[in-house]
């Protein structure tokens, strides 16, 4: 099967099917390219390959390309096919900022619907922000927000001093969420001194974290959190994402057939911005339908 995305409704994550195997004959002129290039380039341009703006259309075709059949001889059916395809790379890229209305999925593969925020177009629908199913988008997030935003596996940064079997000291009021890079090796924790400890969190009972630390003797950490503890953000992670945070992205636009809400926007590059904690707790987290068209 050729590889390629299919919009679905109510924020599904778009399908990517591997490339098949080149064939040695016949060649598929409806095929993506037969020489797929790699999702990111060197120079960090990011490719997308073709979009399907039918699936139930290239599913078709396909059976009938596999039993031998429509090689490319009854343009009745090779012309809509060829048609049904857009190659994404092709499209311009442009930058829209706006404040998030869902979220789903993650980092590969994920979506963010968002209204924009100068919606001088009138859209009743919001946009859609595709992310790379291979994880290339380039992606931030930053701000601040309340401790109960942690969640279990994500990585955190602080400095606190641990007793000798790794339980803290005093309770921790402010701590970083963070996205390490690849290959990063924590430094071990040493008792009785004020560090810096970087970990990834395994347990949270109530205001107590457990954290695994890939380091040294003291492997896991028990700390206490202040009831009005701070998060601040600088992770590259979707589910930190909420209703009413603003968005930035670059990516290309597709508002044709196969698009999601008042458009499909293959992005990029994409920086998101916390709401401040108070204005946060104010607001009630909601989310509406997105469908295709």
């Amino acid at each position: 099967m050729t590889r390629g995305f299919v919009g679905l409704p109510l924020l599904a994550i778009a399908v990517w099917a591997s490339a098949a195997p080149g064939q040695a004959a016949p060649y598929n002129p409806y095929a993506d390219a037969q020489d797929s290039p790699p999702p990111l380039a060197a120079d960090g341009t990011i490719h997308w390959g073709t979009f399907y703006k039918s699936a139930k259309l290239q599913q078709s075709y396909e059976r009938l390309w596999n039993l031998g059949a429509c090689r490319g001889s009854n343009k009745a059916i090779t012309v809509p096919v060829a048609e049904n395809q857009l190659v994404i790379d092709r499209l311009p890229e442009a930058e829209f900022k706006g404040v998030v209305r869902a979220v789903v999925g993650q980092a590969a593969g994920g979506m963010v619907a968002f209204d924009e925020s100068d919606a001088t177009g009138g859209h009743a629908e919001p946009f859609v922000a595709q992310f790379h199913p291979a994880g290339v988008t380039r992606f931030q997030i930053g701000g601040r927000a309340p401790a109960s935003i942690l969640t279990i596996g994500m990585v955190v940064r602080l400095r606190a001093e641990v007793d000798g079997k790794g339980h803290g000291v005093e309770p921790v009021s402010s701590f970083e969420i963070v996205t390490p890079p690849a290959g990063f090796v924590p430094d071990a924790v040493r008792p009785e001194r004020m560090e810096t400890i970087v970990g990834t969190v395994v347990s949270i009972q109530k205001n107590l974290v457990g954290l695994r630390v890939d380091a040294g003797k003291l492997r896991r950490i028990t700390l206490q959190l202040d009831a009005d503890a701070i998060a601040t953000i600088d992770a590259a992670r979707l589910d930190l994402v909420s209703t009413g945070d603003e968005i930035k992205v670059k990516g290309r636009l597709w508002t044709g057939e196969g698009a999601m809400g008042a458009g499909t926007i293959f992005v990029s590059d994409v920086v998101v911005s916390k709401r401040p904690p108070a204005d946060a707790a104010a607001t009630q987290p909601g989310s509406r339908t997105v469908g295709a068209r």
